[in-house]
């Protein structure tokens, strides 16, 4: 069953009750249309459902999802996938900071260019490994103090002095793993991190999540795979361990 709720003028409170009204009643897809702002949509759903948003949602989009699939057919604000455990959420425009704060699991994909602190303290367990896919470029503190999981920037139809990061990549990171399409000046970088060539496992990775991503957001796999990639992984697993214990 497909329900249609138009959004205009609604409170985020009331439109999120009407969402959770139309998950009681069975509804296996729900199209938002005339979303402007409105907060926290995708959270408190018992179970997964389709949610597709006409408009541009407000923060917190999908943050604590559990397994449902969330697409916004315009741009994104601030912390997306917020401590989000499963599911997926495609954004086909740009999106603003902090995407995917503490996220734990599920799929993070994003057409357009994003802001600041995008996977700040993301964090796997077993074989729950979060996923950021960035098309385009995204702003400093990439991967701060990042756990676990994985971050993956592209670079696509960007500027050719607009670097693909901003500073301070990686900075405090002390698990997963970052892949650039292209070069990265190792000014930006965290003390933290450092740039490695991919190996086989990388390889067979990326290709598996880009396929999903490119079908998802209609972009050619091809042309993404000419470019050559970097990894940067971290080389401390206590960064700042020495501001705590002593010498």
């Amino acid at each position: 069953m497909i329900k249609t709720i138009d959004a205009k003028g609604l409170y985020y409170k009331q439109l999120n009750d009407m969402i959770q009204e139309a998950v009681g009643e069975g509804a296996e897809k729900i199209v938002l249309t005339n979303v402007n702002g409105q907060r926290y949509i995708g959270t408190r759903v018992a179970r997964p459902v389709e949610i597709e948003i006409k408009g541009v949602p407000g923060n917190d989009l999908g943050a604590y999802m559990n397994g449902s699939t969330v697409v916004v057919c315009d741009n994104g604000q601030d912390a997306i996938g917020n401590t989000m455990n499963s599911g997926k959420i495609v954004v086909h425009g740009h999106a603003g900071d902090v995407l995917g704060y503490a996220m734990r699991g599920g799929r993070l994909f994003v057409k357009g260019d994003v802001g600041y602190r995008v996977g700040i303290h993301m964090k796997e367990y077993k074989d729950n490994i979060p996923v950021i896919i960035v098309g385009g470029t995204a702003g400093s503190f990439l991967g701060e103090y990042m756990a676990g999981g994985i971050l993956i920037v592209l670079g696509l139809e960007r500027k050719s002095s607009r670097p693909i990061t901003g500073d301070y990549l990686g900075a405090g990171m002390h698990g997963g793993a970052i892949y650039v399409r292209g070069e990265v000046d190792e000014t930006f970088l965290g003390r933290e991190v450092a740039v490695f060539e991919l190996n086989e496992a990388d390889n067979e990775l990326l290709s598996r999540y880009l396929c999903e991503y490119c079908q998802d957001l209609g972009i050619d796999y091809e042309e993404i795979a000419e470019e050559k990639f970097v990894k940067l992984i971290p080389v401390s697993n206590r960064p700042y361990g020495n501001l705590y214990t002593p010498a």
